[in-house]
């Protein structure tokens, strides 16, 4: 089952509808677990339930269903498991008295009768503790799903290795999705098994009660690493969010360099400008070269709004700059020599924002001139960071935008 984790889905002709993203089981208390369906991403990153009686086939990369997918946005019953997400690092223990294991994957069996069981797991054995001396890993074994007991569920801490191998291509944004459909303790869970950068990223892509979740029951030390982590206007929001006397703590944890641009962000109303800029876009100086121009904006941690221009200044380069002098845009940089300056290919009436900004003006003036960033510079144009349009898209949505169901698609009961 792990190995479907990313499978392509398609119908009969061959079009794909989507991939998939977890199964769906149900633990019985007596008999092997039940597989009914497979949790499925559709395009505009939308989750539905495909049930097992409408897959044909399920082959070496690839689903195929019988076309007909119920659009509305799966949500988890309360007596159905998610095998990738619950049940993967789930410790069992064997029927045989020998001891406890881990499920590192399960595998299902179509039945004569239609029906998808649960009939074999993969489980690695634990290996008793003995002092502080180093161990090798536990066996693994093939078992029959009735020869352990435990897949119901624990009140042991449940580790997330399996499942973060399961989803490790995953983008922010889809890992993001992953965890928001967990249970508390699961997301915890999760999320303390990531490392900080792949925390931040998928922090950032969070709704604002699962970060705050999430930051807030880590340990503080921790949460202030994952906070110098993030980008600083990210990290100011999900700041905003936490109860003071917490945020201050975190602050004082955080590195003083990482957490003196956070502090000027909190100091900003959050429907300004200054409460919705980054201060880490693309700075350089005048001298600088097109080819180093575009191997800065080359980044894979630059968001692509962000990416689209390069803001010039007189040094300092950190925020607040000097000087700031213009932009430098993307498709100029590339009709360019690589060895001219970006000084030289400079647009210099590109509209620019005062802190103060409401955030009205802000979508004006990205709307009127096409732009995907805007340069904010304080009284002395000193360039003091740039708001993109992606973050002014999360301040103007809804706050539920992620869990919006098109009232247009067909609401069919599950099958």
């Amino acid at each position: 089952m792990a190995r479907l984790a990313g499978t392509q889905v398609f119908d009969p002709i061959g079009d794909e509808v989507g991939r998939v993203r977890d199964a769906v089981v149900l633990v019985r208390a007596k008999g092997a677990p039940r597989a009914v369906g497979l949790v499925v991403e559709v395009p505009g990153r939308r989750r539905v339930f495909l049930p097992l009686t409408r897959v044909t086939a399920i082959d070496a990369g690839q689903v195929i269903s019988t076309g007909l997918l119920n659009m509305r946005r799966f949500e988890q019953r309360a007596m159905e498991s998610l095998v990738l997400g619950e049940l993967l690092d789930r410790t069992v223990r064997f029927n045989d008295g020998t001891g406890e294991g881990t499920v590192e994957d399960l595998s299902i069996t179509r039945q004569r009768t239609g029906d998808w069981l649960v009939d074999q797991l993969f489980v690695r054995r634990r290996q008793p503790s003995k002092g502080l001396s180093l161990r090798r890993r536990g066996e693994t074994l093939l078992v029959p799903s009735d020869a352990v007991t435990g897949l119901a569920g624990s009140t042991q801490e449940q580790g997330a290795t399996k499942l973060l191998e399961a989803y490790e291509d995953l983008r922010p944004a889809d890992l993001a999705d992953v965890l928001h459909e967990l249970g508390d303790t699961r997301r915890l869970e999760v999320a303390s098994a990531l490392d900080d950068e792949r925390l931040a990223d998928v922090l950032e892509e969070l709704p604002e009660d699962d970060q705050v979740s999430i930051v807030s029951r880590l340990d503080s030390g921790r949460a202030a690493d994952v906070l110098e982590a993030m980008q600083p206007d990210d990290a100011a929001d999900l700041l905003h969010e936490l109860p003071d006397e917490q945020a201050a703590r975190l602050l004082e944890l955080m590195e003083p360099e990482e957490a003196k641009d956070v502090r000027r962000l909190l100091s900003y109303d959050e429907d300004t400008a200054g409460g919705l800029m980054t201060t880490e876009p693309v700075i350089l100086g005048p001298e600088t070269s097109i080819a180093t121009a575009l191997a800065q904006i080359r980044r894979q941690d630059l968001p692509p709004a962000l990416a689209s221009m390069v803001f010039v200044a007189r040094p300092p380069l950190e925020t607040p700059t000097g000087r700031f002098l213009g932009v430098a845009h993307f498709q100029r940089l590339l009709r360019e020599p690589p060895h001219a300056s970006v000084g030289s290919v400079l647009d210099t009436d590109t509209e620019w924002l005062t802190p103060d900004a409401p955030v009205g003006r802000v979508t004006r003036l990205l709307a009127a001139y096409d732009l995907l960033a805007l340069p904010v510079l304080d009284s002395g144009k000193r360039l003091l960071g740039a708001v993109s349009v992606d973050d002014v898209l999360d301040h103007i949505l809804p706050d539920d935008w992620r869990e919006h169901v098109d009232e247009n698609l067909e609401e069919v009961p599950r099958g």
